[in-house]
């Protein structure tokens, strides 16, 4: 390896902490090649880090012999450069880059690794098959999108960690190879090789484990902690999950909900920088059933659920006036501007109901310049 690159192991710079303020300084960056362009005598490498992207020139009349090494490069080598820092010329300033007012003109270079063509270009991954992607995840996580979001789950961790040690809470890892307990889903097992036969199970959650904690005297626990749960894959479930956990002793209900504002408020701030407001708003569980349908309401949702029970429970229509004849409810959701919603548009409403929520039907009524218009309006009389 170069005495070159050895000695600045240390010192380098990252691609996307660069500025003007550093112009006319040596710059040592490792990364790979995302873009090059030979325009004879100049070569133009983009180079990539996991902080961002830098126009590297290697300019042949600078770099003789060495131009040669340049001109191999190809798409996702992995480089080593050190040259120095220069703004770029008015013209051939790029708006698009975070680093597009800049560049570093080359004096040394190194592959340092070479690679295979790839089999998609990272600007068009959006176009690529899930399949391809998760055969080449390495190349998924260079793109900024994925990168920038592992970086913020990191931020999102350490955010949580801070908290809570400020709050006394202290972090204990828990056992992963336990005995089944009761739990929610079927158990992940692990054979156990010293006592055939028998089997570990993987945690649901570490529900036992903390109890015992508290127990035991700690008050205040945490853990960012993996759980396993052996259920059908559905959009709010997977068979390995993170998940916070915590337990404390010697707190009322309020406390409980006032540490958590307190957390969620601190992550929000130092993770996103969005000021949240606290407390949050609150509601008891029959206010967010009557009026969202869900015990987890997503509030953006403005149209509330109406009860029209009392309307109904005299109709002709035997779907709702059954429902309420044997003590159930009937409500609507009251749409605005819904009346120039088509059929077709009902149609695909009531084809996604039932292929993801199982629904029979879907009954609607729209008020338009004519009245009532419905295929069950017939069965209601004028009064209802």
């Amino acid at each position: 390896m170069k005495h070159w690159i050895q000695e600045n192991y240390k010192n380098r710079s990252w691609a996307g902490e660069l500025n003007e303020s550093q112009e006319g300084k040596q710059i040592v960056l490792f990364g790979w090649s995302f873009r090059f362009r030979d325009q004879g005598g100049v070569i133009f490498i983009d180079l990539r880090d996991r902080t961002g992207i830098i126009q590297v020139v290697a300019r042949k009349e600078l770099l003789g012999d060495s131009f040669t090494l340049a001109e191999k490069v190809r798409s996702e080598y992995v480089l080593a450069v050190r040259g120095t820092l220069k703004k770029r010329d008015l013209e051939s300033i790029n708006p698009r880059m975070q680093t597009g007012t800049i560049e570093v003109v080359l004096d040394q270079l190194e592959i340092l690794n070479v690679a295979k063509t790839p089999p998609f270009s990272l600007d068009e991954f959006d176009e690529v098959s899930e399949e391809l992607k998760l055969k080449y995840r390495y190349l998924d996580f260079r793109r900024e999108e994925l990168k920038n979001r592992m970086i913020k789950r990191h931020e999102f961790i350490f955010a949580i960690r801070n908290y809570l040690n400020k709050r006394k809470f202290v972090e204990i890892e828990t056992p992963i190879l336990n005995k089944s307990t009761p739990e929610g889903a079927r158990d992940f097992l692990v054979p156990s090789r010293l006592n055939p036969n028998q089997f570990y199970a993987l945690p649901q959650s570490p529900q036992i484990f903390k109890q015992i904690l508290m127990v035991g005297g700690m008050e205040r626990y945490f853990q960012i902690v993996k759980c396993f749960r052996d259920e059908d894959l559905r959009a709010d479930r997977q068979p390995e999950f993170t998940q916070l956990d915590m337990e404390f002793s010697f707190v009322s209900q309020e406390e409980i909900l006032s540490e958590i504002e307190g957390l969620v408020e601190t992550i929000y701030k130092e993770v996103f920088n969005i000021q949240l407001s606290i407390p949050f708003p609150r509601m008891t569980y029959n206010t967010a059933m009557e009026e969202y349908g869900s015990d987890k309401p997503d509030l953006r949702f403005g149209m509330k659920l109406v009860d029209v029970s009392e309307i109904v429970k005299d109709c002709d229509f035997n779907v709702f006036a059954g429902a309420v004849k044997n003590g159930g409810t009937v409500k609507v959701v009251c749409v605005p501007g819904g009346s120039i919603i088509s059929r077709k548009e009902i149609e695909d409403y009531t084809a996604w109901l039932n292929r993801d929520y199982k629904a029979k039907g879907l009954a609607y009524m729209k008020h338009g310049t004519e009245g009532l218009e419905s295929t069950i309006t017939k069965r209601f009389k004028k009064k209802n």
